[in-house]
């Protein structure tokens, strides 16, 4: 009979963050794959938990995903866990994850710490709908083009970012984005837990040295992009209008349709002024 794979979450820093559920687990398990065996070293000692540990980090994920699955296989239970937060979001977990759905193996993920979570109920922007984004990638041109394709996202926007590459961040998000209220989350559940919540230009003023992990929160835009395409369209003449929806291929009658609803104004009075159009 197979094992089961487990993905606990564990402290982004406060040590007492961690469930009793999450203790129970990492006590059972057979084996703990473990992004940092050194980090999580630290943490087993801490609570007094000594388990066998095998490396788990994103550069071996797929290689260790077989040795893992074949481990499950053989009946072992297995503890996945991330230096700090939950597996799999923004961290290995995702390649065992799907190995072991294909293997029809037993996943029971043990809820806990969660660093974007909590930066976003302590924000003071939107909750009621988020949009995720991680890490941006390294490469200056693939990052502002992820910027540019979340532009007009209406929801808060939540980004992680390391402190090194903090104020680049910040810049392209000015150049893009505009200068939107953000929050900035740093180092949460520790010490020097701190929340900055200002406009991008003014946290760009005030940052020189800032050390920690940093959540990015972003107001999102007063505008989605078929808003503002839809500010543009009703710019045009009439004709503009039309010809803007001949060009796409589409008939007479459905030209007036649309050009109806753009404008929101009746059908038969768009009908009547293009009547020998």
């Amino acid at each position: 009979m197979a094992g089961k794979l487990y993905l606990v979450a564990t402290p982004i820093g406060n040590l007492e963050d961690i469930t009793l559920r999450a203790l129970k687990v990492l006590k059972e398990v057979d084996i703990i794959a473990a992004e940092d065996t050194r980090h999580t070293l630290g943490l087993l000692n801490h609570f007094e938990i000594s388990k066998p540990l095998i490396s788990y980090y994103k550069e071996t994920e797929r290689v260790k995903s077989k040795v893992l699955i074949e481990k499950l296989l053989e009946g072992k239970n297995i503890a996945v866990v991330s230096d700090a937060g939950t597996p799999g979001i923004s961290d290995p977990g995702e390649e065992i994850v799907k190995s072991a759905i294909e293997n029809n193996i037993e996943i029971i993920p043990i809820p806990g710490a969660c660093a974007f979570v909590n930066a976003l109920i302590a924000s003071g922007l939107s909750a009621k709908e988020f949009c995720f984004i991680g890490f941006l990638s390294a490469n200056q041109k693939e990052k502002r083009e992820k910027l540019e394709e979340i532009k007009y996202e209406t929801r808060t926007i939540i980004l992680y970012e390391a402190p090194h590459k903090l104020k680049n961040t910040l810049e392209e998000i000015l150049n893009t984005l505009g200068d939107r209220k953000i929050v900035l989350a740093r180092e949460l559940t520790k010490i020097h837990e701190e929340f900055i919540r200002e406009n991008v230009s003014k946290v760009l003023s005030k940052i020189e040295e800032i050390k920690g992990e940093f959540v990015i929160l972003i107001e999102g835009s007063l505008k989605s992009k078929k808003d503002i395409e839809q500010s543009k369209i009703n710019e045009k003449t009439l004709e503009e209008h039309y010809e803007f929806y001949k060009n796409q291929g589409l008939d007479k009658k459905e030209i007036i349709k649309r050009i109806a609803k753009d404008r929101n104004t009746s059908k038969n009075e768009i009908y009547q002024y293009f009547l020998n159009y």
